[in-house]
Parts: structure tokens; C-alpha cells; sequence
């Protein structure tokens, strides 16, 4: 059972470190200039990596893996955009991000790595 408390407590922590970034920490200009085509301060990809590193230190700040906060770099920069390609909505965006929080959970709860940040 303390497994599963241990996860379930690094995903929720997981999750809300998901959504302080993507919605509190993102401004409008983030959020639109991170799209190819619609860069006008800066080019779309430095927005786009620097939005996604924000994640990818949540993830590493939370997990205490800074290898999985780099994962979470890679895989929220190809997720958003794939999403600013409207190869899918912001419900299927939001979906994969979510279900990337479950992955990790459960790589390192797998691989007993166990809870060394934040929500250790």
C-alpha cells in the first residue's frame, strides 16, 4: 500500500505541477507565439523549448530526476507541437500530458527510483 500512496502522491503532485506551468506560468504570448508562423518578439522555437523547460524542471523539481525532467522537456515540446500543427484539440493536448505524468509515475515507481523531490 505504500507504493501506491507514493505514486498516487507524485502523480497528483505530477499533475498540479502540470497545469501551475501550463496555464498560471504560460502568458498569452507564450501561448501563441510557441506556434510556427505566429512568432513575432521572438522566433517559435525559443518560445516553445522555453515553455516546455518549464515543465521539465517542474517534472525534475517534483520527481528529483532531472533525467525525467528532461523526458518531460522532449516529449511537452513534440506534444505542443503536434497540437500547434492542429494535428489534434487542446482536450487530446492536455490528455497526452496527463497521461505522460502517469508514464513517469510508473517508470519510477518500476524501476524503485522511488519519490526524491517534492513529493518524497
Amino acid at each position: 500500500m505504500p507504493d501506491f500512496q507514493n505514486g498516487l502522491n507524485l502523480f497528483l503532485m505530477l499533475c498540479m505541477g502540470h497545469f501551475v506551468a501550463d496555464f498560471g506560468l504560460q502568458s498569452d504570448r507564450m501561448a501563441t507565439e510557441k506556434c510556427p508562423g505566429r512568432d513575432v518578439v521572438l522566433g517559435w522555437p525559443w518560445w516553445l523549448v522555453s515553455h516546455a523547460a518549464i515543465h521539465g524542471f517542474f517534472v525534475a523539481w517534483i520527481t528529483g530526476i532531472p533525467l525525467v525532467g528532461v523526458a518531460e522537456w522532449l516529449v511537452h515540446i513534440l506534444i505542443d507541437y503536434a497540437k500547434c500543427r492542429h494535428l489534434f484539440r487542446i482536450s487530446v493536448d492536455q490528455a497526452l500530458h496527463i497521461l505522460f505524468k502517469l508514464i513517469w509515475t510508473l517508470v519510477i515507481l518500476s524501476l524503485g527510483l522511488g519519490n526524491r523531490g517534492l513529493a518524497g
